[in-house]
């Protein structure tokens, strides 16, 4: 059975995003309380209800040993067994937060998350991008338009007729979601008719010239 750091997420070092990778979300684990010093459990991953990669775990009072087995491409295994220390931060509200700290080499960056390779770190660590950033830029503004259309309550879609406020909305959350709404709108819509415009002169250059 494989491991973490083998299997499909394994591409060029230039395409790999987040969504690639196998993931460990500290947000995920204290909400379920796996965090506790003494508790110790597993984690798996599985591709089309088959389990292709597992990790052990077992929390200390201030960190969380991870061990797992490990290899590049069809490499030899590695048995890897590390701490990943745990910070907690006061909430503004009340209550706290607890975070990762990457464990690579330099780094100690504070994370909700830590993605595998040979040694789960952070995002940045690993060169890793988000699916998002490769969109263009109109779809990611048309996603930023349904959000909010989203929030206020309205009808989704690009054309559609601008609402009311919604009962119970203060007028200045209001304002300020409304305004947002107008820059992303405009911003969708620009950037939709430069894309197209930089296809239509793909598509001339590309053309035979008549005879």
């Amino acid at each position: 059975m494989g491991g973490v750091g083998s299997g499909r997420h394994w591409r060029g070092e230039q395409s790999r995003t987040t969504e690639d990778m196998r993931c460990l979300d500290v947000r995920r684990w204290a909400r379920e309380g796996l965090l506790r010093p003494g508790s110790a459990f597993g984690w798996q991953w599985s591709v089309n209800g088959q389990q292709v990669a597992q990790i052990h775990c077992r929390a200390i009072s201030d960190a969380l040993w991870l061990s797992y087995r490990t290899r590049r491409a069809s490499g030899p295994w590695r048995d890897m067994d590390y701490p990943v220390r745990l910070t907690s931060q006061a909430c503004h509200f009340g209550g706290s937060r607890i975070w990762f700290e990457c464990p690579a080499r330099g780094c100690g960056a504070r994370v909700a998350c830590l993605y595998g390779g040979e040694v789960f770190a952070c995002r940045k660590c690993q060169s890793l991008t988000y699916s998002s950033q490769r969109e263009p830029h109109y779809q990611l503004a048309f996603r930023k338009v349904e959000k909010l259309q989203k929030r206020l309550g309205w009808e989704i879609g690009f054309d559609s007729i601008w609402g009311k406020r919604p009962r119970g909305m203060h007028h200045t959350t209001f304002d300020r979601l409304t305004s947002e709404l107008e820059y992303w709108d405009r911003l969708a819509h620009q950037s939709l008719s430069e894309h197209l415009s930089g296809l239509r002169e793909g598509a001339s250059v590309r053309a035979p010239k008549g005879h």
